[in-house]
């Protein structure tokens, strides 16, 4: 009987760490949620509809990039060093200047 209650208790203890983890799988999602809602309540403000178009592009094509975009600009927001709204055409320049500072990097590799 007493094996039984061992297993019984292991069983209980096991359920207990798995309620917990789901718990802070939970308030982790909501977290990320929240920050997802946050930044994009920041692009309405920051961005005109039509550059608002051309991030939403960006993201399909470079979900990667489009996330990097999205902090340099608001980043550069709460600064002040740009007027906003950002339209479209500023947003095509910062892309722009954004994709030639990724050119410069060159790997040069000699060989020996």
């Amino acid at each position: 009987m007493s094996s039984d209650e061992e297993l019984q208790k292991l069983r209980e203890r096991r359920a207990l760490e798995l309620q917990a983890q789901q718990q802070q799988q939970e308030q982790v999602q909501r977290a990320q949620q929240e920050a997802e809602a946050q930044k994009e309540a920041l692009m309405r403000q920051i961005l005109t509809p039509e550059a608002r178009q051309r991030l939403a592009n960006i993201k399909i094509v470079r979900p990667e990039y489009a996330s990097q975009l999205e902090l340099q600009l608001i980043q550069v927001a709460q600064s002040r060093r740009v007027v906003l709204p950002i339209t479209d055409e500023m947003l095509k320049k910062l892309l722009t200047q954004l994709m030639e500072q990724q050119q410069k990097r060159d790997i040069k590799i000699t060989r020996r």
